[in-house]
């Protein structure tokens, strides 16, 4: 990861969540998120989608471990082991917003955007994840940069993918 500027080509996430919502509508399906990092950006994203009100059924924004524990249902002693910015905490949140919310998806973001590390873990570690009927699965993206803005941005698209690739039938 290198510290220059933001790239400009950073994949437009109006695009993305424009695709994920027409797909989850067309299937009759929802979607809900658990954010840590993301704060509610990728609820907004959501949010923003022309259809939005069919397919986006809400947000979780779970800054304190506590929430995620208590709320979301996250193992407490993975927290207490690993922290919280872990795959299996981004497991473990989309898992438990889908419970939650009854959502047919639960998508959801953990990591550290900065300024400092978080839980030992440096600044541009992400971890998103997706629950649905299919199962649950994670992904590590990897941002451009170590800037807040591009670990933001990098993380709300990688999310959205993650989705957009669960929504996709399988062959």
């Amino acid at each position: 990861m290198s510290t220059g500027a933001p790239r400009p080509d950073l994949p437009d996430t109006a695009v993305l969540a424009r695709q994920v919502t027409a797909a989850l509508t067309a299937a009759g399906h929802t979607v809900a998120t658990a954010e840590s990092l993301t704060a509610g950006r990728l609820a907004a994203a959501l949010a923003d989608a022309p259809g939005a009100g069919g397919a986006f059924l809400g947000g979780v924004v779970a800054y304190a471990a506590e929430v995620k524990t208590g709320l979301l249902r996250v193992d407490g002693a993975l927290v207490a082991e690993q922290g919280t910015v872990h795959p299996e905490v981004a497991a473990q949140m989309a898992e438990g917003v889908r419970a939650l919310t009854g959502a047919t998806y639960g998508l959801a973001t953990t990591g550290v955007a900065g300024p400092a590390p978080h839980d030992g873990r440096p600044v541009g570690t992400v971890h998103v994840a997706v629950s649905g009927p299919r199962g649950t699965r994670t992904a590590r993206p990897d941002p451009p940069t170590d800037r807040p803005a591009d670990v933001l941005a990098t993380s709300v698209e990688a999310a959205l993918r993650l989705l957009r690739d669960a929504l996709r039938p399988e062959g």
